[in-house]
Order: structure tokens, then sequence, then C-alpha cells
């Protein structure tokens, strides 16, 4: 027993002395720019376009992910650094949360949440959690694991889980590296399960798509039934490549990685001859090394008649980059369920001009209210975006 605990201490320091050796080789070069992830929190100068304003719905969270809306009409998030689900109301309509208000505590790094057929769903790093509120107070008695092999956690440990019309639930996890052949085929994948409702385990295992490397959001259209994902691209080859995308998932498809990057950019190390010949091709591609994580189609009715179908993304911000990008909340014009024009700058300024960051987005989500919500896990604040009457 002591020698495998010496074995596995010794491990752990060979880890740590690896990664920082790798960072100050990585520095040296200039491929790095971490200023964006360790400066200071604040309150950031959110800028917006003409016609619309920002303020700060919630602040006091820990590390806040992904929310959802409720049945109630409640902003729920999972509040990750605090490990529970809070619920966030606003009766009085002023457009700040009045409390937080504990739904769940105990769960392990909760990152996304979805309320589906009357119960809430939750992803941990080892899978899948239901969430029962028998009496109907508002508050979860019992938590229970639906799935939890989704082990050991590697590089990528958020979990995310969308709906299909047809009732299966899908689950996305990042690979466990930066660029490897995977053991387990449910990681750098999205796997789809036979629905939940009534179930204690997940059953009908089945890989629903595959060579996604960490595809941290998931979005269902809500007029196509079409899954829309995020995807974060391999780190290490330089400051534009590859770009980040965006993929309208189609079931059964392979998107590339490890030996195809972004559609069209062959891997160094795992490529080969034809390696991006069939694999599946980014709807739309974002500045690399953005990080863009939650997604959501604005399907409320207080914007502006140009922005209704949009789809906005939040994007966590980089640290692979020699100048750092992201930071912010970017539109892409939507038309008959398709991108319509150019991704542009929807909300910026939690990167300042001297390249530090007060905050990083993680999700966008668009309230009972009409107004979009931004979760920022750096300073643990809610953003609410709302269009001026």
């Amino acid at each position: 027993m002591r020698r495998k605990r010496w074995l596995t201490g010794l491990l752990v320091v060979l880890g740590i002395c690896g990664a920082t050796a790798v960072t100050i080789y990585l520095y040296a070069r200039q491929q790095i720019n971490l200023a964006g992830m360790l400066s200071e929190a604040a309150i950031a100068n959110v800028s917006v376009p003409e016609g619309f304003a920002v303020q700060i719905f919630a602040s006091g969270l820990s590390g806040p992910r992904f929310m959802a809306v409720g049945p109630d009409g409640v902003l729920y998030v999972a509040d990750r650094g605090n490990d529970r689900i809070v619920a966030l109301p606003d009766a009085d309509g002023d457009g700040q949360a009045d409390e937080i208000r504990m739904v769940a505590e105990g769960l392990n790094n909760p990152h996304n949440l979805v309320y589906h057929e009357g119960t809430w769903y939750v992803t941990v790093p080892e899978g899948v959690v239901r969430l029962t509120d028998a009496d109907g107070d508002g508050v979860a008695e019992s938590h229970t694991p639906l799935i939890d092999t989704y082990t050991p956690s590697g590089q990528h440990s958020s979990r995310t889980i969308a709906f299909l019309p047809d009732g299966r639930l899908l689950l996305s996890a990042g690979s466990t590296c930066n660029v490897c052949e995977e053991e387990d085929p449910r990681r750098a994948a999205i796997t789809s399960y036979d629905s939940p409702v009534g179930q204690d385990q997940l059953t009908g295992e089945q890989i629903y798509a595959s060579g996604l490397r960490n595809a941290v959001g998931l979005a269902v259209h809500t007029d196509t039934g079409q899954l829309w994902v995020t995807n974060n691209g391999r780190d290490l080859l330089g400051d534009d490549i590859p770009p980040e995308t965006i993929y309208q998932v189609e079931e059964g498809t392979d998107y590339g990685w490890p030996s195809c990057h972004s559609g069209t950019i062959v891997d160094p190390e795992f490529g080969f001859d034809g390696a991006c010949e069939s694999v599946g091709q980014p709807a739309v591609t974002i500045q690399a090394h953005s990080a863009p994580l939650g997604l959501a189609f604005y399907i409320g009715s207080a914007f502006p008649a140009e922005y209704q179908g949009d789809l906005f993304v939040a994007l966590h911000g980089s640290w692979n980059r020699s100048v750092p990008t992201g930071y912010k909340v970017v539109r892409v014009p939507m038309a008959n369920g398709a991108p319509a024009g150019p991704v542009e700058d929807f909300a910026t300024g939690w990167l300042n001009s001297d390249g530090n960051a007060d905050g990083r987005p993680v999700d966008v989500a668009v309230g009972s209210d009409g107004a979009l919500y931004v979760s920022d896990d750096k300073g643990g604040f809610i953003y609410r975006i709302y269009a001026q009457p």
C-alpha cells in the first residue's frame, strides 16, 4: 500500500513538473497568454448594440456554468463552484434576482441542467443525475445517478445533455487530452440514450456523433429539431489554427478529431492522406482558441425583428494564443434554420484593452422576459442584456 501511494505521489509530481515545463516552453515561444484567465475578476464594462442595455442580474455565485428556464419562468443555474443548483427568481420584474434560492446541493461540479417531462436532469463529471422534488417545494429531496461511468475526467470534465424531439437523451463528453486516440468511444463524442422518463438508469447507449474534441454546448432548434453544437478545437498549432466550430450535427457522422480539424485541416501528428475527405463540415467557424461554450437560439419576442431566430454563442476566451481572443458573446444571423451571415460581435467588454479579462462568458439563455442572460464563471455574475423600449 505504501509503495502504491509513493508511486501515485511520484506520478503526480512528475505530471506537475511536466505541465510546468510545457507552460514555460510555450510562454517563451509566445504561444500562450494567461492574462485573461489569471487577472482579477470584476464587473465588466459590457458594450452592446444601440437599442440594448446591460445590467447585473445576479452576483455572489461561484463558477456559474449553464442555465435553463424552468416551467415557472424562473432562471436556474448550475453553480458549479458551490456544488449546487440554484434558482434566481425576479418576482418584481426589476431585472435583478430577488434571491439565490438553493434547489439541490451536494452535487459534484454540476455543469449543465435541463428540465424535461416534469424533472430536472443535471450533468456532473461522472454522468447524469436526476433531481426529485416530490413535495413540490422547489427543493430536491433526492438525487438519482442515472449513469456514473464517465471517468476518468481527463482534460475535459464538463458534460452536457439535451433532449431530442423523440425523447432520447444526448450526452456530450470532451476528449481526455489535447489530441490522442481515445480508448472510450464516448469521449470526444455525443452519445444517445433511450428516454430516461420513469427509468432508474440510462439504457440504449449508442454513439450519436463522433470526432468532436470538446462539444460543450448543445442546443436543439425549436422549429427543425436539429442538434447544434459548439466545438473547441485542438491547441498548440499556432494563434489561428484550427478555427473553432459550430456544427449542425447529423446522427452517425464523424467530425474528424483527432485526424482532421474544422473539416479541412489534417492533424500533423494523427492525420493521414484523405483524413478530411469524409468528415462532417462545420456550419460556422470562429477565431481559433475563442473557446465557444453555450449557445442559444433567440426564441423570445422582446428583441427587434432582425434578431428573431438568430443564434447567440458565449466565447469563454483563449489561453493558447499570443494575443487573447474571445471573452464575449457573438451573434450568428439565421434564416430558415441556417446561417445567413458572418459571425458578429454582440456583447463585448469582458476583455479589457490591456489584455486582462474581468470575466469569462460561459452560457447564454433566453429568459421568460425575452432578455438574454449570460453567465460568467470567473466573476460569479449573471448578466442580463435587454432591448430598451
